[in-house]
């Protein structure tokens, strides 16, 4: 039991104070779909999600300073241990940026829906006749509203810098479709696709601008193997995709409480996620902090 004072209790996350200007970011092992919590967890996977984040952290670094302090369980406080090794990261403080950065390399999810609908993603119009999952012309950087509870929203770039300004606006701008393009390139390299992913940002109280939270995982991505890719459907995935498609099977009306997750989907995930942290690394799992 981590036995520190607890700030918050997210879909995935869970923060706990940890001294003065300092925050314990613990993921968990749960898995939401639609904005409704699963009850069945799957196993690793806070491992995973901490493993993977730790690594593009420090290969982000040089574009944009991040909110980490360790991923080290002995830099963790004493009541935190040894529950959340692996899983956590010892991390500063921030205010966090209320919005959702998302960028896009590929036309999937709400960005299909409104292709079909419009012939356009964010309002920008695209080229007639796409596929599903087809690669867009060029990366594309699409907020979204941070919602407390329900659905995030699409926003204008102009509804975007009326929230945060314009100033931050082309600097979270810049920042997204930098990291999103080496994050891409680098995973191509690995034979992934980084079809889009969610970044998050704050400020420090010194104002200065962090990257937060967690960086191109397979909860916050699309990651498709680049030898079963092909536009024209939903491609094979190394993300929560595989239960989303489980749960699209199924006459559900998208409220909790959730249908129970059958054993093979949760197993089918568990490997999908370690085989995307080996594969993105060139690290082995078992070599992570936490091992049972």
């Amino acid at each position: 039991m981590i036995e520190l004072p607890q700030l918050y209790s997210g879909k995935v996350r869970d923060l706990y104070e940890a001294g003065d200007d300092r925050l314990l970011m613990v993921a968990s092992d749960r898995v939401s779909v639609f904005d409704v919590v699963l009850e069945n967890p799957v196993p690793d996977k806070g491992r995973v999600l901490t493993a993977i984040s730790a690594f593009w952290f420090e290969q982000m670094a040089d574009l944009l300073a991040n909110h980490v302090i360790s991923v080290n369980p002995e830099d963790f406080p004493a009541q935190a241990r040894p529950d959340a090794d692996g899983r956590a990261m010892l991390v500063r403080r921030t205010e966090p940026v209320r919005m959702e950065c998302i960028a896009r390399g590929y036309l999937f999810g709400g960005a299909w829906t409104e292709y079909c609908e419009h012939g356009t993603v964010q309002g920008s119009p695209m080229p007639a006749g796409m596929r599903e999952a087809e690669r867009l012309p060029a990366p594309m950087f699409t907020p979204t509203t941070k919602a407390d509870a329900g659905h995030d929203l699409p926003m204008t770039d102009a509804q975007a810098v009326y929230l945060v300004g314009r100033e931050t606006f082309e600097r979270l701008k810049e920042a997204v479709l930098g990291i999103y393009e080496r994050g891409a390139r680098f995973a191509e390299t690995r034979g992934i696709i980084l079809a889009d992913t969610k970044f998050e940002f704050g400020f420090a109280p010194d104002g200065e601008l962090l990257l937060i939270d967690e960086v191109l995982t397979p909860d916050s991505s699309r990651y498709w193997p680049v030898e079963e890719y092909a536009p024209g459907g939903s491609p094979p995935s190394f993300d929560k995709q595989f239960v989303r498609d489980h749960y699209l099977t199924l006459d559900w009306d998208r409220t909790s409480p959730a249908p129970a997750v059958p054993p093979e989907v949760i197993a089918g995930t568990r490997a999908r996620y370690i085989e995307a942290y080996e594969r993105l690394t060139g690290l082995l799992f078992d070599d992570w902090y936490g091992r049972p």
